[in-house]
């Protein structure tokens, strides 16, 4: 397996919502949890290089990054929901 493989393999493990642990929540809890952990580790990584300016700004940029991926994913299910409709 080549190091692309490994890269992709573990981001569906963590991002993709039907590989994911999370895919046995509803997808607004699995949004929850996933915000609370992006959370979690912007504080993890200010605090390792000691600055709280860069806990706003990373968390801001979690914050963002998460609900963005799950906008993205609800509007897609919605729009296969829909096309399978007609």
């Amino acid at each position: 397996m080549t190091n692309s493989d490994d890269m992709k393999t573990t981001w569906n493990l963590v991002m993709d919502e039907t590989k994911s642990p999370l895919k046995n929540y509803s997808l607004p809890t699995a949004h929850m949890l996933m915000q609370m952990l992006a959370w979690m580790w912007s504080a993890i990584f200010s605090l390792s290089i000691g600055s709280y300016l860069a806990f706003g700004v990373s968390a801001v940029g979690h914050a963002l990054f998460v609900g963005g991926l799950f906008i993205t994913i609800m509007v897609f299910q919605k729009a296969e929901l829909n096309s399978s409709d007609q």
